[in-house]
C-alpha cells in the first residue's frame, strides 16, 4: 500500500495519545498521521472518540499520554488553542464561531485589525478581507454586510476564510454539511477538494458516507475511543466501512418491504386547505395509518413550517388538520398532543429534550397522568410506563436516573420517540430524524419508524438527504416556496427529479417521462436485515 500523500511526510502525526474523563476511557492509543494534499476523513459512531481527538489536536482538550508532532515540531502537553492555531492548525465547526452581529469584514480580521496610530485602518482591512475572501470564491461579498444576514453555506466559506488567512497547514472540518442544502453540501466539498489541491492536509469528520467517499483519499476508523485502522479510501466500499465502524454488518440501513403500507386505507391524518402564515396558498395532504410520506424541498421551502402548523405551533390563517376524521383544535401543541399528534423538532436539544432532566423523566414528562395514580407520581407505575414506552428501541443507557444529555444523538432521538410512544400518538411528524446521528444509530431509528408505521402509525418524514427519503418513504411530497407541487411514489421517484421539482422553476425542468428508480428505491424491494456480527 502506497503511503498517503505521495511518500510526503506528514504535516501533524499522533502517536499513543490516550484521554481519560474520570473511569470514562474517551481515546486509547489512537494513531494519526496527516499528509499535506490530502483529505483524511475520520469515521465512527457517537462516542467513539471523534470529538475528544479534535479537541486534543485543537487544543481544547489536553491528552493524558501520547506524542503530538506538528511540522516536526514537538507540542508540549498542555498546548492552548492559540498555540495550535499559530502552528498551523484550524478548525471549521458545525456551529460556527462567528459573530452575527458584527460585518463579515470584522470577523474576518477579528484579533488581526490593521492599525495606524492607534485606530483601526479601514481601508487595510477591506483589502485584507477581500483578500481572505477571494481565496474562497466569495471576491463580490459584501464586507459590510452583518454575519447573521447571510446564508448559512455562505457563513461557512467566510469561517474557512478566516482560518485560512491564519495560515492553516491543517484544516479540520467537524460535521460541516449538517445544516446546508445538497446543493450548498456540494459546493462545499468542491471547495474542500480545492484545498486539498493547494497542499493543505484536511481532516474531514462526517457522518454521512457518500461525502467520505467523494473527497477522501484516506480514512482512519474509530470505535470505542481506540484505533481500528487506517486505510486508503478506496480499499473500503460502503457496506466494508460501516462494518469496521460498528463492529457488525449492515447490509442495508433501510428496512424491508412493507405491504401494508400500500394497501389503500382511511385516511389517518388529513390536512385540508391548511394554511400557515407566509403560505401563498392552502395545503392539503392525507396519510393513510401505516404509510410514511416524507417531505423533500430546499432549506427555506416550508418543510418544517408546515409540520410546525400541524402540530399547532406555528399559527395558520385557515384549514383545518384531521385525526381518525376528528377536528383536531387549531393553534394549541397540548390539544394536538392529547389528540394523538407528536412532532420531533430538528434541534431536539433546543426545543425537544429537557437536558437537566434524566432519562426517564424526559420521556414521562409528557404523560405524567397517564403513569400517575389520582393525578399525583408513582414511581413503580412511572418506571413501568417508561419501559413498556421504550420496548423494542434498543436504548443505551447506564440508568434511568442519569442525565439525558449523556446519551448519544441517536439515543436522544430514541428518547423522543418513546415520550410519545408513551403519550399513544397515532401520527408522528418527524423533522430531521437522523439529523447528527452515526451511521448505527441510524439503522436503528428507520427500523423503528418502519415499525411504528407497521404498528398502525401515520408517519411524516422531513429530511435533507434525500436517499433517506427515498429508501424509507412510500411516498415524496415535494415543497417548493411554501406551495406542495409534486407527490410521487417512491419507487418512481430519483434524486434528480425530486432535486430539480423542488428548486425555483423546477417544474419546467423534469423530463416529461418519468425517470426510471433511483438506486435507493429499487432498494427498496430488497430484503434487507440488520445482522449482528
Amino acid at each position: 500500500m502506497s503511503e498517503p500523500g505521495g511518500g510526503t511526510a506528514p504535516v501533524l502525526s499522533l502517536r499513543g495519545v490516550s484521554k481519560s474523563y474520570g473511569p470514562v476511557r474517551a481515546l486509547s492509543g489512537v494513531h494519526l498521521d496527516l499528509h499535506p494534499g490530502t483529505v483524511h476523513c475520520l469515521a465512527g459512531e457517537n462516542g467513539a472518540g471523534k470529538s475528544t481527538l479534535i479537541k486534543i489536536l485543537t487544543g481544547a482538550v489536553q491528552r493524558d499520554a501520547g506524542d503530538y508532532v506538528i511540522q516536526g515540531r514537538d507540542m508540549r502537553r498542555g498546548i492552548t488553542p492559540a498555540e495550535a492555531r499559530t502552528a498551523g492548525v484550524g478548525v471549521v465547526y458545525q456551529e460556527l464561531s462567528l459573530l452575527n452581529d458584527l460585518t463579515v469584514a470584522d470577523n474576518l480580521c477579528m484579533g488581526t485589525f490593521p492599525s495606524r496610530a492607534g485606530f483601526v485602518d479601514r481601508r487595510r482591512q477591506r483589502d485584507a478581507a477581500r483578500a481572505m475572501l477571494e481565496r474562497v470564491g466569495l471576491a463580490d461579498l459584501d464586507l459590510s454586510r452583518t454575519v447573521g444576514e447571510l446564508p448559512t453555506a455562505t457563513r461557512q466559506l467566510v469561517e474557512i476564510a478566516r482560518v485560512l488567512s491564519r495560515d492553516a497547514k491543517v484544516v479540520i472540518f467537524d460535521e460541516p454539511t449538517t445544516a446546508l442544502s445538497a446543493e450548498e453540501g456540494h459546493a462545499l466539498l468542491e471547495r474542500v477538494k480545492a484545498l486539498r489541491d493547494e497542499g493543505v492536509a484536511v481532516l474531514y469528520v462526517t457522518h454521512r458516507m457518500e461525502e467520505m467517499f467523494a473527497i477522501g483519499d484516506t480514512v482512519t476508523v474509530l470505535r470505542d475511543g481506540t484505533h481500528v485502522v487506517t486505510r486508503p479510501m478506496s480499499d473500503f466500499d460502503e457496506d466494508s466501512l460501516i462494518a469496521a465502524m460498528v463492529g457488525r454488518t449492515i447490509t442495508n440501513l433501510y428496512p424491508g418491504p412493507r405491504e401494508d403500507a400500500r394497501r389503500e386505507g382511511e385516511a389517518r391524518l388529513e390536512v385540508r386547505g391548511l394554511r400557515p402564515v407566509d403560505f401563498p396558498e392552502p395545503v392539503d395532504l392525507s396519510v393513510r395509518a401505516g404509510e410514511i410520506v416524507g417531505l423533500a424541498g430546499l432549506l427555506g421551502s416550508g418543510r418544517s413550517e408546515l409540520l410546525r402548523a400541524v402540530f399547532g405551533a406555528d399559527p395558520v390563517t385557515e384549514g383545518r388538520v384531521l385525526l381518525d376524521g376528528r377536528p383536531v383544535p387549531r393553534g394549541s401543541t397540548r390539544k394536538a398532543a392529547r389528540r394523538g399528534i407528536g412532532l420531533l423538532t430538528e434541534d431536539r436539544k433546543e426545543s425537544g429534550l429537557l437536558p437537566e432532566l434524566s432519562i426517564e423523566e424526559n420521556i414521562a414528562i409528557a404523560s405524567w397522568r397517564t403513569a400517575g395514580v389520582r393525578g399525583l407520581v408513582h414511581g413503580p407505575r412511572v418506571r413501568r410506563h417508561v419501559e413498556q414506552a421504550v420496548d423494542g428501541l434498543r436504548l443505551r443507557f447506564g440508568d434511568w436516573g442519569d442525565p439525558v444529555s449523556s446519551l448519544s444523538g441517536g439515543n436522544q432521538q430514541k428518547v423522543l420517540i418513546a415520550r410519545w410512544r408513551a403519550l399513544g400518538a397515532r401520527v408522528l411528524l418527524l423533522d430531521e430524524p437522523t439529523k447528527g446521528v452515526d451511521v448505527g444509530a441510524k439503522a436503528d431509528i428507520y427500523r423503528i419508524v418502519a415499525d411504528l408505521a407497521a404498528a398502525g402509525l401515520a408517519i411524516v418524514v422531513v429530511s435533507s438527504y434525500l436517499p433517506e427519503l427515498l429508501g424509507l418513504c412510500d411516498r415524496v411530497v415535494v415543497v417548493r416556496e411554501r406551495r406542495l407541487v409534486a407527490d410521487l411514489p417512491a419507487a418512481e421517484a430519483t434524486e434528480e427529479k425530486v432535486l430539480a421539482l423542488a428548486s425555483p422553476r423546477g417544474a419546467d425542468r423534469v423530463a416529461a417521462p418519468p425517470s426510471a428508480p433511483s438506486a435507493a428505491a429499487r432498494q427498496r424491494h430488497d430484503v434487507r436485515t440488520v445482522e449482528s456480527s
